[in-house]
């Protein structure tokens, strides 16, 4: 994971310092560590390490509370969710546990605590990159942020005391391969550009829509099975994706921000 994202983010500045983009500050790097190390020394560490000692159908369901975490930690920042956004969070994260009932939702205490502190890192870092805590423009702070969080991640793998061998089978490297060009350059650049431009549940909304793009992959690339419950909670899942954009777009058209304290929030 520490070199996905330390090649992923060096490729990146290279083509950025290639265009003439301008040098991240001494403060943008500050922030840059600091949020990087949340969401992916913390976040995706956190996950990575549960995922070994948890069922997957039990990280599907804790990872499905992103949205619903991330308006909590927004309520820190007196930023208040839309009523459409609660809603729809709620019916979609009601799809996401009836999509893994029964999926062996077990692990051990260590699992679970690594999952709900990677949980926390990575709502919380996506809040502080909305809130004061500014990247470098454009794709320039992607990639400080992927170069902080893969630095994060490298002393986490050296303090475990992980074995950091040279992977020889072919197929190991084209996984490396797929997730630093797919996995980071592309889906996590996607997922910083929505946090800058719209809220934090939207952006989080991919959590929700995982499970059902992975139930679909399994239909028609592994043959699996899908009883009439999964198809069910995938339709309720991806009703509150609908209902999420729904209100996005009718709040954009009217009410936009008011301001409580100098600090802008959702109306109601």
């Amino acid at each position: 994971m520490a070199t996905r994202f330390i090649v992923a983010g060096a490729l990146l500045m290279a083509w950025q310092l290639a265009r003439s983009a301008s040098r991240p500050t001494v403060r943008e790097w500050r922030n840059a560590l600091l949020i990087g190390t949340l969401m992916l020394g913390g976040g995706m560490g956190g996950v990575a390490y549960a995922e070994q000692t948890i069922a997957s159908g039990l990280v599907v369901a804790f990872i499905a509370v992103m949205p619903m975490l991330l308006i909590v930690v927004n309520l820190a920042f007196r930023v208040f969710p839309r009523r459409s956004e609660l809603i729809a969070v709620c019916v979609g994260l009601t799809g996401v546990l009836m999509l893994t009932r029964g999926a062996g939702l077990r692990g051990s205490p260590a699992g679970l605590f690594a999952l709900s502190l990677g949980t926390t890192g990575w709502s919380l870092g996506s809040v502080l990159s909305q809130r004061g805590f500014a990247l470098a423009p454009g794709a320039t702070g992607f990639a400080t942020q992927m170069l902080s969080g893969g630095l994060a991640l490298l002393a986490v793998s050296g303090l475990a005391g992980e074995a950091w061998r040279w992977p020889t089978p072919a197929s190991a490297w084209m996984a490396w391969l797929y997730l630093v060009v797919f996995g980071t350059l592309i889906a996590f650049s996607a997922y910083m550009l929505l946090l800058a431009r719209t809220s934090s549940s939207l952006a989080a909304s991919y959590s929700l829509v995982n499970p059902v793009v992975a139930l679909l992959l399994g239909v028609t690339l592994g043959g699996e099975m899908v009883s009439r419950w999964e198809w069910s909670a995938a339709g309720v899942v991806m009703l509150g994706v609908v209902i999420l954009f729904m209100g996005r777009r009718r709040w954009n058209g009217s009410a936009g921000y008011a301001h409580r304290n100098g600090t802008p929030y959702p109306k109601r």
